[in-house]
């Protein structure tokens, strides 16, 4: 079986320095991979390569065969490749629907709409007409993950998921996983806990400096192995 994602010696820099150091990765369409590792590692600078927010050579990122290195944010949404952004990134002067439906510009089939969102996560139907900015730090977070999933993507890129939040908000929003999941979306999540990474994935890499320092299969690899990959220790 082919990977739906792949890069090939992908390197990053901001300005006159380098972020990422030759990163080889797969992604299989079905699966959750997590990318675990410190600040600074570079994992969200992989993301942001590969929805174009970082401009890197053409050949360096495959999607579905092709080429797409480079490409404009908006043509890789378009083409199934969606993030939900570090921070969340709201628009501040919308409502929580209006926010939702900034997501469906992408204009893309799918199954998911305003009521599926709302059925994944009921607070937000109670508070669809309130500025999102009223919103605590996790039900925003609900907000991101639905208007990216507005955007019916094949691929959902989940950057920093539980950065901020409370332990039983991260578990609701982890709780939501197998029901994006269940028609076979294709997820990646970047996070700094190691536990709920290995917890939720098929595989798992881990990033150390801009490279990558492991990679397996989650629940083949030892915690040990992770916290050498980890801290270089």
């Amino acid at each position: 079986m082919n990977p739906i994602l792949r890069t090939q010696a992908l390197t990053a820099f901001y300005g006159d320095a380098q972020a990422l150091f030759g990163i080889d990765f797969e992604l299989f369409a079905g699966e959750l991979v997590a990318i675990i590792g410190a600040n600074g590692a570079g994992k969200s600078t992989f993301l942001k390569c590969l929805t174009g927010l970082i401009k890197v050579p053409l050949d360096a990122i495959e999607w579905k065969g092709q080429a797409i290195g480079g490409m404009a944010t908006g043509e890789i949404v378009k083409s199934g490749l969606t993030m939900v952004p570090e921070g969340r990134r709201l628009f501040p002067s919308l409502t929580v629907e209006e926010n939702l439906m900034m997501g469906s510009n992408a204009q893309r089939q799918g199954p998911w709409n305003v009521s599926r969102i709302y059925k994944l996560f009921p607070v937000l139907k109670e508070k669809k007409s309130l500025p999102s900015t009223s919103l605590s730090g996790g039900q925003q977070q609900m907000v991101a993950i639905g208007r990216a999933l507005m955007s019916n993507p094949e691929v959902l890129l989940c950057d920093e998921l539980s950065l901020g939040l409370a332990p039983i908000v991260i578990k609701e929003i982890y709780s939501a996983m197998p029901e994006i999941t269940s028609e076979g979306m294709t997820v990646v999540i970047v996070e700094q806990d190691v536990a709920m990474s290995k917890l939720v994935s098929n595989r798992l890499y881990c990033f150390q400096e801009g490279v990558v320092s492991l990679h397996g299969e989650s629940q083949s690899l030892s915690n040990q192995d992770i916290s050498q990959a980890y801290f270089g220790v």
